[in-house]
């Protein structure tokens, strides 16, 4: 095995669906323990929050992959038909739900969840308490519920995710190619995807597996595109 495959296994390993398995790490085990109470959560409802790239949307995956829950985008989130739209389903997911989101709406939904004894998953950069919630009841109920923090990806679940996407991609890589990696990269889920798309790239162009001089051309290359 080598020092890079080992990184995956020092760190629980998830199966959720094929490419959709996850990591689990100190930055989102708390959340990952709530998800796995589902469906006996204290509440109808969960919020997850936490900053932009820490991995939320990909947890909200896993669950609505579990539950079987519709995800409904807050910009179409409106009473009209929303109990249409929901039909038999016990869940559903709403997506950075601090932000602009029909509060008349958000609260339709938590009812008709609650009293079908179905529940609903929120995602924000901020815990509810730090919403700026105008209805009275929607913020009683969301103050109310859980409301569990995803942290920044740390460095060993960064490490982790580059091993598992060059895998996905069938690269092996150094671990000394990922410890270079690790310092100098957008610290993201969705940024450390970009990071082993453009390196498989640069490596199929030059016919080469990814190596240390590749992977500072890839991360040059991103600087000046930044630029």
């Amino acid at each position: 095995m080598t020092e890079a495959a080992q990184l995956i296994l020092d760190l629980g390993h998830r199966a959720a669906s094929g490419r959709e398995d996850f990591l689990v790490a100190p930055s989102n085990a708390e959340a990952v323990r709530w998800l796995d109470l589902w469906p006996a959560w204290p509440a109808p409802a969960l919020t997850l929050h936490g900053p932009a790239g820490c991995g939320k949307s990909h947890l909200a995956q896993v669950w609505r992959q579990r539950s079987e829950a519709l995800l409904l985008a807050r910009e179409s989130l409106v009473v009209d038909g929303l109990g249409e739209r929901l039909g038999a389903r016990r869940a559903a997911i709403v997506e950075d739900a601090e932000r602009g989101v029909e509060e008349e709406a958000l609260l339709h939904l938590y009812n008709l969840l609650a009293e079908a004894r179905g529940h609903l998953l929120l995602t924000s950069r901020a815990p509810p308490a730090r919403w700026r919630i105008s209805l009275a009841d929607l913020r009683s109920r969301l103050l109310a519920a859980p409301a569990v923090a995803v942290e920044a990806p740390d460095d060993a679940l960064l490490s982790a995710l580059l091993v598992k996407l060059f895998a996905d991609r069938q690269l092996r890589v150094s671990a000394e190619l990922v410890a270079f990696l690790v310092p100098r990269m957008e610290r993201s889920f969705a940024g450390a995807a970009r990071l082993v798309a453009a390196l498989d790239a640069a490596a199929l162009a030059a016919g080469r597996p990814p190596t240390l001089p590749l992977a500072r051309s890839v991360l040059a290359a991103a600087t000046r595109d930044e630029t």
